[in-house]
C-alpha cells in the first residue's frame, strides 16, 4: 500500500509538473507578445487569472494625477510605494496604472513633479488581476487610506472612481521624466520543485521495497 501510494505521489507530482512548465510557457509568451489594447467594459466578465494574467497590453486616455494611491511595497530598489494612478482611458471607462515604484522621501508629488504626466498618454504594461483585502496578516485599511496590497475594487471605491476597470495595469520600464516613479519592476516567478517532489516520492517507493526485501530476508533467516 504504501508503494502503491507513494508512486501515485510520484506521477501527481509529475503531472504538475507538466502543467507548471506549460503556464511558465505561456507567461512568457505573454510577456514577450505585441501589446493588444486592454479589455474594455465588455470583455470585463470575461477577464480571469488564468487567461489574462501578465498579458500585455495598452491604454491611451489622460492621468487623474490628484487621485493617486500609494501601496506599500518592497522592491530590488528598496521599500517604498507603488504609486497607482486612475487614467481615463479614452474608450470611456477608468482603469488604475501602477505608474511604478517610488521611495518615501518621493511620495510627495511635488518632488517628482516632471513625472506628473499632463495630456493624453499611452501606457504599454502587463495586466495584472486584483488583490482584494490586504497583504500577508494585515488588511487594507480604505477609511485610512493605509494600503497593503492592489486591491482595485476598493481603491476604486475610495478614489470615486467612475466604470473603473476590474483589473489594474503594471506600468512597463519606460523611463518617466525625471527618472520617478521607476516603472517595470513586475516580479514574475513560480516556484517550480515538482521534479524534485517527484523525485523524492519516487525515491521513497523505492526505499519501500528495499525495506520490505530486508524484512523478508530477515523473517527467513530468523525461521531457518
Amino acid at each position: 500500500m504504501l508503494f502503491v501510494g507513494f508512486l501515485a505521489l510520484g506521477g501527481w507530482q509529475v503531472q504538475r509538473l507538466m502543467w507548471k512548465t506549460a503556464l511558465i510557457a505561456q507567461v512568457d509568451a505573454r510577456v514577450h507578445a505585441t501589446p493588444v489594447p486592454a479589455p474594455g467594459p465588455a470583455e470585463w466578465a470575461t477577464v480571469t487569472r488564468s487567461n489574462d494574467q501578465y498579458r500585455r497590453v495598452s491604454v491611451h486616455g489622460v492621468f487623474q494625477n490628484d487621485r493617486e494611491t500609494f501601496v506599500q511595497a518592497v522592491t530590488d530598489a528598496g521599500a517604498g510605494f507603488w504609486v497607482m494612478t486612475p487614467l481615463a482611458d479614452a474608450r470611456g471607462f477608468t482603469v488604475l496604472v501602477n505608474r511604478g515604484f517610488v521611495t518615501p522621501e518621493r511620495r510627495d508629488s511635488a518632488l517628482r513633479a516632471d513625472g506628473q504626466l499632463t495630456g493624453e498618454q499611452t501606457v504599454v504594461g502587463l495586466l495584472r488581476i486584483s488583490e482584494p483585502k490586504g497583504g500577508f496578516l494585515r488588511a487594507n485599511e480604505p477609511q485610512a487610506d493605509r494600503w497593503r496590497s492592489r486591491d482595485v475594487a476598493a481603491i476604486s471605491a475610495r478614489r470615486e472612481l467612475s466604470n473603473a476597470a476590474p483589473y489594474f495595469i503594471d506600468a512597463d520600464a519606460t523611463p518617466n521624466p525625471g527618472g520617478w516613479p521607476l516603472g517595470g519592476l513586475t516580479v514574475i516567478r513560480f516556484p517550480n520543485s515538482h521534479l524534485i517532489y517527484a523525485l523524492t516520492w519516487f525515491g521513497m517507493a523505492l526505499l519501500t521495497v528495499v525495506g520490505f526485501g530486508l524484512f523478508l530476508r530477515e523473517e527467513r533467516r530468523r525461521r531457518s
